[in-house]
């Protein structure tokens, strides 16, 4: 989440001050510690979606609402599994030596995701292309050649290329860019192209210097391209506080995060464990303290659906699942998330987003007392699960303390959690829940559009709402923002962009990257797919 433009709720000056705490608000403090502690601890190894470490937080947070009245809403018991797709990639018994030295996946090169398979065994010059022997290839002299062709398409020059070199007798192409056009070679995960007619290597700069640094040599190549498709199943959590009323509201946060960095999410790309204290333990904590607390105290004008998602970090799979898999059927009242809640200060204030989803919340947050210092986001879409909610045409707020050093990072441990000010959070939402008792069914606004991530910086947007859980080739979008440049050139929800100026999209992360090569004012050319139609638009940012 980058800038939040909203106003400040002034505070009596009473409500900065250290207070003495009463006997309800230590116990919750403690609860929540324990809490944090524990879900972000080693022990739960960074509670990867479908991980055991997942499991593990699944079964603490159904251990935490037995013997309250709190009814088991899932599929089986609490408990609401949906699979994983993880797509395609390098098997790990594959392997690329020359000269007896391993070449370093993604460092060193790439298979390309549409490649051919098998063994390859070849003594081969890279300036000599003979019969059962790699062959080489730089993609700078094919590029240069068609610079000036507005047809020219890689892959296509990939199909037919290896089809005639196989003819030829190679038995695989190693291929690298020594110049500085954009090749546009990128691993697609959820790649169903037809394999190639040998095996493709692509062989970055680093790798390529690293492996082949004589020109005049002829290279032992040992190499096995294989590739595997795994899938894991992730689990929601889901319980129901069933009051007989008429209206349900939902209440969630998200239990997963980034575990060892395996799915590439971290942003200090290393593989030691991720305990992810505030995304989102913290969420979790305080929606554990505020089940048990509905149960006890809240009103009875409404039911209350608690749902821990899983599968946030990889694109709010857990909330789109559910939601196309309702565990419960009920007349949904409106819906509240806390995400990241656990480093409130001053400074960066507490962030309450969805402000603008319903023409009531300006009044109840009003009548709701608090001490924190709080600023207000009208956008119902973020980077977080409220947004799959709020898509369905539903109320919603976002309670969020902002992004910080430590985010996605190895960094983000439990001992740097605020628990005074997440306590705080906690008794808002117990007030707002109360607040809106007598109010019946709240009525649903559309709004503005939020950014796509809590930490991502580019400048240019096409002001278009991705939809995070496709899983083809591209950035397949929900709709658009009001008055932004995707309205204004004419795209739709359900087009699938696919490339931006020279960059292919593979997929929403790969968009954010080729976001961040534009700056305002740059011209570029934006293709989609609309059906099965490819339309070209030429735009300006």
């Amino acid at each position: 989440m980058r800038k939040v433009v909203g106003l400040v709720l002034l505070l009596s000056p009473l409500g900065l001050l250290a207070q003495k705490l009463s006997k309800s608000d230590k116990a919750l403090i403690q609860n929540l510690k324990g809490h944090i502690q524990f879900l972000a601890s080693d022990e739960l190894e960074g509670r990867r979606a479908g991980d055991k470490g997942e499991l593990k937080a699944v079964d603490y947070i159904i251990g935490q609402y037995k013997g309250f009245a709190i009814q088991p809403m899932g599929d089986n018991g609490f408990i609401q599994s949906f699979p994983i797709d993880e797509g395609k990639k390098f098997a790990t018994a594959g392997y690329v030596k020359i000269n007896n030295q391993s070449a370093i996946i993604d460092s060193d090169f790439i298979a390309l995701s549409n490649s051919g398979i098998g063994n390859i065994s070849s003594k081969a010059s890279i300036n000599l292309n003979e019969p059962k022997q790699v062959w080489f290839k730089d993609l700078h002299e094919v590029l240069e050649e068609n610079i000036s062709n507005p047809h020219f398409d890689m892959n296509e020059w990939l199909i037919n290329t290896t089809n005639t070199f196989k003819s030829k007798g190679a038995v695989a192409l190693f291929i690298h860019n020594s110049g500085t056009l954009v090749d546009n070679i990128q691993f697609n995960k959820y790649d169903t192209a037809l394999a190639l007619a040998i095996p493709v290597v692509y062989f970055t700069k680093q790798g390529y210097a690293k492996l082949f640094n004589d020109e005049l040599a002829t290279y032992t190549i040992d190499a096995n391209i294989q590739f595997e498709h795994p899938t894991r199943t992730a689990h929601n959590v889901v319980g129901l506080i069933d009051n007989h009323a008429n209206n349900t509201i939902i209440i969630g946060a998200h239990l997963d995060h980034l575990g060892y960095n395996q799915d590439k999410h971290g942003l200090d790309l290393n593989t030691f464990v991720h305990n992810g204290a505030d995304d989102n333990a913290s969420g979790t904590a305080a929606l554990i303290e505020l089940a048990k607390s509905l149960v006890k105290q809240a009103s009875k004008n409404n039911n209350y659906l608690i749902i821990h998602f899983s599968g946030e970090e990889l694109g709010l799979l857990g909330s789109k699942y559910w939601l196309d898999h309702p565990t419960y059927n009920g007349n949904f009242n409106y819906m509240i998330n806390m995400d990241m809640v656990g480093r409130y200060d001053t400074a960066r204030k507490l962030t309450i987003g969805g402000f603008g989803t319903s023409s009531k919340w300006a009044e109840v947050l009003a009548k709701t007392h608090t001490t924190l210092l709080t600023h207000y986001d009208s956008a119902g879409t973020g980077p977080s699960d409220h947004a799959s909610f709020y898509r369905k045409e539903m109320p919603v707020l976002f309670m969020f303390t902002g992004s910080h050093a430590d985010y996605h990072k190895a960094t983000d441990d439990w001992d740097k959690v605020n628990y005074d000010g997440e306590k705080d959070i906690v008794r808002l939402v117990q007030s707002i829940i109360k607040t809106t008792a007598s109010y019946g069914k709240l009525d649903f606004l559309k709004t503005r559009e939020q950014s796509m991530g809590k930490s991502t910086k580019f400048t240019v947007s096409l002001g278009v709402m991705p939809d995070y859980a496709f899983t083809g080739t591209g950035v397949r979008i929900e709709g658009t923002s009001q008055g932004k440049l995707g309205e204004k050139i004419g795209l739709k929800g359900a087009d699938v962009l696919v490339q931006l100026g020279d960059y292919k999209l593979i997929d929403v992360m790969g968009y954010m990257q080729a976001l961040g090569k534009f700056k305002k004012g740059d011209k570029t050319t934006l293709t989609i797919k609309r059906g099965g139609a490819e339309i070209k638009f030429d735009i300006q940012f």
